[in-house]
């Protein structure tokens, strides 16, 4: 099997699996209890913060460990608006992107529906990406947070977030980003993108499901989601799971110190592979910006099929990618990511992602290529029948 729907999870790296088993087994102790145990839980768990905001470029007390993205998102778009608000009832607008994780989306619709904020999407052009311009008129008086995804979990694209990070600061408006995806690809350093907040996951990386990591700049408000004991510096309630954190930092490590030229070998690749399907695959079209994108996707339409049918047709020969989202999987509706960028519905449903991890070989992608001529054929042929 080639597995291309790294996008969606990763396998865990035995580094990662041999960081996490000591906090499996032996020592199991609970952050929150003073006796030797819990003391060397806390340690750990201390060990693994210092670790992620060395990879962030932030302070240990900046960093919030979470059970995921989702959570991350969550916590940094309800937090912030919540926190903000209440410290002056006039800011009660949220700006988002239209190409959005659902994570950030539906949090921006839950504060509309309960909190009564006002939610202002800017849009994107044809090739997914929001543009300086667009966001600055977007950028309200009232605005609580905004929250731009730094790389599209979907297409690929790579927004411009220093840029923008650097815009709303000059209007005193907080912003965040959704980097699950960009982890591990591109540049993390909080100081540098000059954002405000940022969110990781743990099973992007090759850590487990079930960790991720908030950034939060020091002194900007939040309002904590989960409410309990008053760990995370009271900003995120529960016991600590310190196997996750220690297996987020592991794998985030890992990513960061192989980065630069495990970005270059990969993007070569990735070029590769799409100039491959584009030759071979009749009406081929590549979605998100052709240059401004991440090393490890490249997503296609392929009008005159059924994106479904060549995923079934790719995974009986061996490759395993998906439709889009992980997130959306079994939804009859196209891609509100595609649609934002202004492709047709009945083309958005002809989507294919192919996504990799570091471990992705030319020969892989090279069968891939070969199988996604043949399948693209195969199902077409089917529907002149």
């Amino acid at each position: 099997m080639i597995f291309l729907d790294a996008a969606a999870t990763t396998p865990v790296r035995r580094e990662v699996l041999d960081a996490m088993w000591p906090y499996l087994s032996g020592e199991f102790g609970n952050t929150s209890s003073h006796h030797s145990l819990g003391e060397s839980a806390a340690a750990a768990l201390a060990d693994a913060r210092a670790s992620v905001a060395a990879a962030l470029g932030c302070r240990p007390g900046e960093v919030v460990f979470t059970s995921g993205g989702t959570e991350a998102d969550n916590l940094a778009v309800k937090g912030i608006a919540l926190a903000r608000q209440a410290a002056d009832p006039c800011l009660d607008r949220v700006l988002v992107s239209a190409v959005e994780h659902p994570a950030v989306e539906e949090s921006a619709r839950y504060l509309a529906k309960y909190h009564g904020f006002t939610v202002d999407v800017v849009a994107v052009d044809r090739d997914g990406l929001v543009s300086p311009e667009a966001f600055a008129a977007a950028l309200r008086p009232g605005t609580a947070v905004a929250s731009i995804m730094y790389a599209n979990n979907e297409v690929g694209t790579v927004q411009p977030v220093a840029e923008l990070a650097a815009l709303a600061r000059d209007r005193g408006i907080p912003l965040h980003t959704d980097a699950v995806q960009a982890a591990g690809w591109q540049p993390l350093d909080v100081r540098g993108l000059g954002v405000d907040a940022l969110s990781i996951s743990g099973h992007k990386l090759g850590a487990p499901k079930g960790c991720g990591a908030l950034y939060v700049r020091s002194r900007t408000p939040l309002e904590p989601l989960v409410h309990g004991g008053g760990q995370e510096r009271g900003r995120r309630s529960g016991t600590s799971n310190v196997a996750g954190a220690v297996g987020l930092a592991t794998a985030l490590s890992l990513v960061q110190t192989r980065q630069p030229e495990e970005a270059e070998r990969v993007t070569a690749l990735r070029d590769a592979f799409i100039r491959a399907i584009l030759s071979s695959v009749p009406g081929a079209e590549l979605t998100g910006h052709p240059v401004h994108r991440l090393p490890s996707v490249a997503s296609f339409c392929f009008p005159g099929t059924s994106g479904e049918s060549v995923l079934l047709e790719l995974e009986r020969q061996g490759v395993v990618c998906s439709s889009g989202s992980a997130c959306a999987a079994g939804s009859d509706e196209p891609s509100p990511v595609l649609t934002a960028m202004g492709v047709p519905a009945a083309v958005a449903q002809t989507a294919v992602r192919f996504s990799f991890d570091a471990s992705v070989t030319r020969e892989d992608l090279d069968t891939a290529a070969r199988a996604v001529a043949a399948a693209v054929a195969g199902v077409r042929s089917l529907g002149t029948r």
